[in-house]
């Protein structure tokens, strides 16, 4: 069972879950807006987005994320996904990261796209 994030409860009065293809997608949001030190058990887990979110937002700020979110993908998701391509653009004062990465137990080829204002 693949529990939806975040945490709800469905119509039926229990935790809701979530297909695989959605799960994998929680679980990569989870890992980019965690900071390192966060989670009890896991200190380093996470990416740093967060920490980037008052720097002022450049090529070298894009650069920089870039680097994070594909070390931390590849440690914490490798087991589940292959990342095969990482764009981090910094347009205004929007951080837009868009992710394709194939699915191991599948081997499907899925895209997501985040983007957040910093």
């Amino acid at each position: 069972m693949n529990i939806d994030f975040p945490f709800n409860i469905d119509g039926s009065g229990r935790t809701a879950s979530t297909d695989d293809d959605d799960h994998i997608r929680d679980l990569i949001e989870q890992l980019l807006f965690t900071s390192p030190g966060e989670r009890v058990n896991r200190p380093d887990f996470g990416s740093g987005l967060l920490k980037m979110v008052f720097a002022p937002n450049s090529a070298d700020l894009a650069a920089t994320l870039q680097g994070s979110v594909q070390a931390a993908i590849q440690r914490w998701l490798g087991d589940l996904i292959e990342l095969k391509s990482l764009e981090v653009t910094a347009e205004n004062s929007t951080l837009s990261l868009t992710l394709s990465y194939l699915v191991r137990r599948t081997n499907e080829i899925k895209t997501a796209e985040i983007s957040r204002a910093v």
